[in-house]
């Protein structure tokens, strides 16, 4: 494949992760989760709507589900702040992790956002310091820990539910560390070269899988937004079995386990891999 091809594959990915009918957390709660009941507020400052989390069963496992939902309408994206979690939002789904620890509950996290809220508000509430405690409470949970991106994984924002034993991708949703958009815009100093910045962040499904950042790929075809049920009760299976596999392990071994996988990022196996 040249160049060229691979550029415009790349950018075609992350237009299919934007879809503005592509399904959001909400849609995948309700047909993969039974007796969802959200949690609301941090205790502090609020409730974010850019977060939404509570207790939920699969399968009739109890677990914890957290993920960030855009809205489709102007009313609904404005009250989720099109997905962009402010530090109540984090603060939120620090309880939520406490509370799947306390029961000894499986985490489940779904990412889709373009990043955490940038706002002198955000920041001033500590937007940095939430995100660095759910690095850090995540890194060290004894449960079973799941993340899925399900469309845009953005940044920080995407990375402050996306520690996990294990993460999945569907194979039309991106991750990377800054926007195709917002890195073009530092190195060309114009955002018309999103289309290139999209094949050098290597946010795409199969070159993530292939540099082992993510473990699994599910195939939605030519994007979720056509087929939502079929793609999601494949995500289902592989969401049941990835589980399964957790739960048989040790929970030390597993937080172990978890910790190695962190630590080999950026290692020399991973960066001849690219």
């Amino acid at each position: 494949m040249n160049t060229k091809a691979k550029i415009s594959q790349a950018w075609q990915t992350v237009k299919i992760a934007r879809h503005p009918e592509r399904p959001q957390f909400l849609d995948y709660v309700s047909e993969i989760f039974t007796e969802f009941d959200a949690l609301h507020g941090d205790r502090l400052f609020g409730d974010d709507g850019a977060l939404v989390g509570g207790l939920a069963r699969f399968y009739g496992q109890p677990v914890v589900v957290v993920g960030q939902h855009k809205g489709r309408n102007t009313r609904e994206r404005l009250q989720h702040n099109f997905g962009m979690c402010n530090p109540e939002g984090y603060r939120k789904s620090q309880r939520l992790f406490d509370l799947a620890e306390r029961f000894n509950l499986p985490v489940l996290t779904f990412i889709d956002t373009m990043g955490a809220y940038p706002g002198v508000g955000a920041e001033e509430r500590g937007q940095a310091e939430a995100i660095a405690k759910n690095l850090a409470q995540l890194s060290s949970l004894k449960v079973p820990v799941i993340a899925t991106v399900i469309g845009e994984g953005g940044s920080g924002g995407a990375l402050a539910i996306g520690v996990a034993d294990r993460v999945i991708m569907l194979s039309h949703s991106i991750y990377s560390v800054i926007s195709p958009e917002g890195c073009a815009s530092i190195l060309w100093k114009t955002a018309e070269k999103a289309e290139q910045a999209s094949e050098a962040l290597a946010l795409t499904a199969d070159r993530l899988k292939k540099l082992g950042i993510v473990e699994t790929v599910v195939d939605e075809g030519e994007g979720a937004h056509l087929h939502p049920i079929k793609v999601m009760h494949q995500l289902q299976e592989v969401l049941k079995d990835t589980l399964d596999e957790l739960l048989e392990m040790d929970a030390n071994a597993r937080c172990e386990a978890r910790y190695q996988r962190l630590m080999k990022f950026g290692s020399e196996n991973l960066v001849n891999a690219s």
